[in-house]
């Protein structure tokens, strides 16, 4: 059965679309042409009018949706601009949404690590410690902000506890009861952030250890999955993806809800730089990444590579 590439492609036990693909774009307050972002090769920042052109290029690729992340010219201790109108990322999801319409799943990421001048993922309390409750305040006014700009997903992505329940309230008491959720369940403090630290020039001093996941622990995964479904969320997520494919997998074969996983920029990082040195395959590493993050049991991948792989598939 793997003799021919017929017998290979008919015995095959998991495929790959353009629909089940994800793609993170980034858009940058006050650019006036996109940037490339260093560590992250072929990846921009984007500005309010490029980002339209990527939104036609994912609808003309087929790929399932664009999860946008914003960029802003200030930040302070609450992340303002997060729940602001005009602020970027707001700004950037009726940008997309009016581009794309319902031809492309419009996702936001809903935190405050972009935003905040201390770089953290929530409000700090007098003690310099994330103060879950009153982050969760935080994030309700930024549900309510980001699907009124017309986000058709939330990607939740702070890991504090509650976070799904109060942003399911929020929503359903302001209108909204059909934007769905994707709670990043099992996020874990990965060093494969590294990259991305740059892309949303991070003010990060320190480490989110306090409120991510431990590398060290599988069940957790499961656990805070589990607790994310009872409290509403439509998807789970568990990021990073090549790294936790055991913790995927875990949470794949309980979910009763679509589970998703990130390929986050770390890992794109990896296969670009050996590619580059001449060490493997390219486009070989990023066809059997995502086949193995599909095979694990995810439903649908966030990867930097959509669009590239979608003109493959396709």
């Amino acid at each position: 059965m793997r003799r021919t590439p017929a017998l290979r492609r008919l015995a095959a036990e998991t495929r790959v679309h353009p629909a089940e693909l994800i793609l993170p774009v980034f858009v940058r307050e006050g650019l006036d042409a996109p940037r490339p972002i260093e560590a992250m090769p072929g990846v921009m920042q984007h500005t309010l009018e490029s980002v339209r052109q990527v939104a036609r290029d994912a609808v003309a690729a087929g790929i399932g949706g664009i999860m946008l992340f914003g960029v802003p010219a200030t930040r302070d201790a609450i992340g303002s601009q997060a729940d602001h109108p005009e602020g970027i990322l707001n700004l950037a999801i009726a940008a997309v949404h009016e581009e794309a319409g319902d031809q492309l799943v419009v996702q936001a990421d809903l935190c405050l690590d972009e935003f905040t001048d201390h770089g953290h993922c929530g409000v700090l309390d007098a003690a310099g410690e994330v103060d879950n409750d009153a982050t969760l305040t935080r994030y309700e006014a930024i549900a309510i902000t980001q699907a009124r700009a017309g986000a058709a997903v939330l990607g939740v992505s702070g890991m504090m506890d509650g976070q799904v329940a109060a942003v399911r309230t929020a929503l359903d008491e302001a209108g909204h009861a059909d934007t769905a959720i994707l709670a990043y369940s099992a996020k874990y403090a990965s060093a494969f952030y590294g990259p991305f630290r740059e892309a949303v020039d991070s003010q990060l001093s320190g480490n989110r250890r306090g409120y991510q996941q431990d590398p060290a622990n599988r069940r957790e995964g499961v656990r805070e999955a589990a607790l994310d479904i009872n409290e509403g969320a439509d998807i789970v997520m568990v990021k990073p993806a090549s790294t936790y494919l055991d913790v995927l997998s875990d949470v794949a074969e309980m979910s009763p809800v679509p589970v998703w996983a990130y390929q986050v920029s770390g890992e794109a990082a990896m296969i670009e730089a050996a590619a580059a040195n001449g060490w493997i395959d390219r486009r070989a590493a990023i066809e059997e990444s995502i086949v193995s993050i599909r095979r694990a049991g995810a439903d649908a991948v966030l990867t930097y590579f959509a669009l590239e792989l979608a003109g493959w598939l396709r």
